[in-house]
């Protein structure tokens, strides 16, 4: 999630979003405040560009991740909007659904856009679209060809197997000290690795009934857990990742320190390649996630903009979710911050001028992007990442075996549920 600058036409896109009249006069003494995550706030250019083109100013807050989901429900317990418009992660959506938080924008968005924007459904709850999504996020598997190059390994992993068996090679050529990159420490990132390489291993967390389906020691996600102690245990991944989110891997592999993102965001490979941004521009590669079925799959971890319900200015945050939706902002966006246009007919445009890097990778990992949660996000989901990231921190500090690490992640799940 982060990238550079180039724009294109409306024309060359189609038509693009229209935004409402505004009186320049009404407008002049608004502001609306926004509140994103870093790889989301808009440089200054664009933000300007927005003032002039809807006469709004913009109020930029910048938080993590993290804190961003404790400062809305902090706020909205007290009755108070943290700002008016807001990052709502796809995982937030049964909790703040549920607590009816987020102002409904049904009516209020053009049929043809929600028809151009497939992951609309990941924002709907109880029938209700709560956002829009501006950030085409899934996950694939990143590496820096060179090092395999150096290491003579020809080809992509395409099997955790080959994934690990690459890695080693990659270490014993002493290319670099720490192939893998995954993060470990009790936040988000740890666990959404952790959800990716269970659909590696060709399961899923939860039934139908939301029964926990990673206790058993031939579970995909029991198998997924051991294979990243077994990396971290084999030297392959850095001892440190125990105190580093998903942000500090992609500052790692920028600076040519590790060979395999392997929950790679897919709008990173934008600022990988950009030589102004990163080590290994010329070095970047994608390829399918690595499968033990044969088939790839991953899911989507899109990024949207909301209005809490009580914003205080909801017509300045509508315009600004629209805004951003825009052709020329979409293509602005994935360039300068790394968001992966969330509009299909963006994206595919993107690939036919040659302006998405790895391009074709991206849209056939993007074929098979799935929801994690089939049923949809439940409300309860904060607490259940919660408890996965705390136990997947535990064991890689060998304060946890693997046994006691799912079943931890189980009752915490149960524990969630009622």
């Amino acid at each position: 999630m982060k990238r550079r600058q180039f724009l294109t036409t409306a024309s060359a896109l189609g038509a693009t979003l229209a935004l409402p009249a505004f009186s320049k006069r009404a407008a002049a003494s608004t502001t609306v405040s926004v509140l994103l995550p870093p790889w989301s706030t808009l440089p200054k250019d664009m933000a300007d560009r927005f003032t002039s083109q809807t006469g709004f100013g913009l109020d930029n807050q910048t938080l993590g991740w993290d804190d961003i989901h404790a400062k809305i429900v902090t706020s909205m317990v007290a009755k108070t909007a943290p700002a008016d418009a807001t990052e709502v992660d796809w995982s937030w959506v049964g909790q703040f659904g549920a607590a009816e938080w987020y102002q409904p924008l049904d009516g209020k968005i053009d049929a043809g856009l929600i028809a151009d924007l497939p992951t609309a459904k990941i924002f709907t709850f109880d029938g209700k679209l709560m956002a829009l999504p501006y950030n085409n996020d899934f996950r694939i598997l990143i590496y820096n060809r060179a090092h395999l190059q150096q290491a003579g390994v020809k080809d992509a992993p395409k099997t955790p197997d080959e994934l690990l068996d690459a890695a080693r090679k990659i270490k014993a050529a002493k290319v670099i000290d720490y192939p893998i990159g995954l993060p470990f420490s009790a936040t988000e990132g740890a666990s959404t690795a952790w959800y990716l390489l269970t659909k590696a291993f060709g399961g899923d967390l939860f039934d139908d009934k939301f029964e926990p389906l990673f206790v058993s020691p031939d579970s995909a996600g029991y198998k997924a857990m051991a294979f990243q102690m077994q990396a971290l245990k084999e030297g392959l991944i850095d001892p440190a990742s125990t105190g580093l989110k998903d942000v500090d891997i992609q500052e790692l592999f920028k600076a040519g320190k590790i060979t395999f993102d392997i929950a790679g965001w897919a709008g990173n490979i934008a600022v990988y390649s950009d030589a102004s941004k990163s080590k290994v521009a010329k070095d970047v590669a994608a390829a399918l996630m690595p499968s033990t079925t044969g088939k790839s799959r991953t899911f989507g971890l899109p990024g949207a903009v909301g209005i809490p319900a009580s914003a205080k200015n909801p017509e300045a945050a509508l315009a600004f979710a629209k805004w951003m939706l825009q052709p020329e902002n979409q293509i602005e966006s994935y360039l300068t911050l790394g968001n992966l246009p969330t509009r299909t007919s963006v994206l595919e445009k993107l690939n036919a001028d040659g302006k998405l890097y790895e391009g074709d990778k991206l849209l056939q990992q993007a074929a098979v992007v799935e929801p994690l949660f089939a049923q949809g996000t439940p409300g309860w989901y904060p607490q259940f990442s919660s408890a996965v990231a705390t136990a997947l921190n535990q064991a890689a500090k060998g304060q946890a075996t693997v046994d006691q690490a799912v079943k931890q992640i189980a009752d915490g799940a149960k524990a969630a549920q009622q």
